[in-house]
């Protein structure tokens, strides 16, 4: 890995959560030493990527960043583009409904629309899915290239207790997902939430993303599953055609194949 490559990865470890942090900290959540990290953060500072809150000493986000993510909304505008396909996703099934985007071997948030219709819902609070633990992950290991699971497979965190953590586990998951065209996630990544994910691409014919439904796993009933398979797919089309892309042929077929299947997931409780 490069220098500049550690540098930048740096920036992954803001979120809203976490606006700021402080060097220490940043060490351990990066797992380097002071001095490196330090001399990281110069760089970015100097760049204008972080800059240091004079009050509390801690770094945060610098003007720059804003500055790239309205040059990439102008330019690839994926998140206006998704937009209304989320909210018709998340209407249609009564459930949180989220869009990702792949970008080298690093699968982010993009937007997120959550239903009224339950007081008890599933919130999208992360920036980085994991490529192991999420359907939207499952779905880019199965549709996206094939670097992406030896990348996986170097980084089986176990967040639940039926997070895949072997590599047997993560390609039965993927093997599933070609079959059907849809990525799983049940209760993998946090306990209670079960999600099902189906690929998006874009012009350059290669996947582009995911877009997902997270649901509450007790009210996850076998006609909840039908009508989230059949609206991801609408779904999927939709954004894929916004951002210019079409779906393979065998994505397609794994889909109708998929909706003529007996309901697969059970309902948990």
């Amino acid at each position: 890995m490069s220098s500049a490559t550690k540098t930048l990865e740096l920036l992954n470890h803001f979120t809203t959560d976490r606006p700021e942090i402080g060097l220490s900290q940043l060490c351990r959540l990066a797992g380097r030493d002071k001095a490196t990290t330090y001399r990281h953060l110069q760089a970015l500072e100097m760049a204008g990527f972080v800059e240091q809150n004079p009050l509390s000493k801690q770094y945060r986000l610098g003007p720059v960043v804003l500055h790239l993510a309205h040059v990439r909304e102008a330019t690839v505008p994926r998140k206006a583009s998704a937009r209304a396909a989320l909210v018709a996703l998340s209407d249609a099934t009564g459930e949180t409904a989220h869009v990702t985007v792949l970008s080298g071997k690093t699968l982010y948030a993009l937007d997120d629309c959550e239903s009224p219709r339950h007081g008890i819902r599933a919130v999208v609070d992360i920036n980085v899915f994991p490529l192991h633990a999420t359907a939207s992950g499952i779905c880019a290991l199965a549709f996206g290239p094939d670097e992406l699971f030896d990348f996986a497979v170097t980084k089986l965190e176990k967040f639940t207790e039926t997070t895949p953590n072997t590599k047997d586990e993560l390609s039965e998951l993927i093997s599933s997902a070609r079959e059907t065209g849809l990525g799983r996630g049940n209760q993998s990544f946090e306990v209670e939430i079960l999600g099902l994910a189906a690929p998006v691409f874009d012009h350059t014919g290669l996947l582009a993303g995911a877009v997902s439904v997270a649901s509450v796993a007790s009210r996850f009933t076998p006609e909840l599953e039908q009508v989230t398979k059949s609206e991801l797919i609408v779904a999927a089309r939709e954004i894929s055609r916004n951002w210019g892309g079409t779906l393979p042929s065998h994505i397609e077929a794994a889909w109708a194949n998929s909706l003529t299947q007996p309901h697969s997931m059970e309902t948990t409780s």
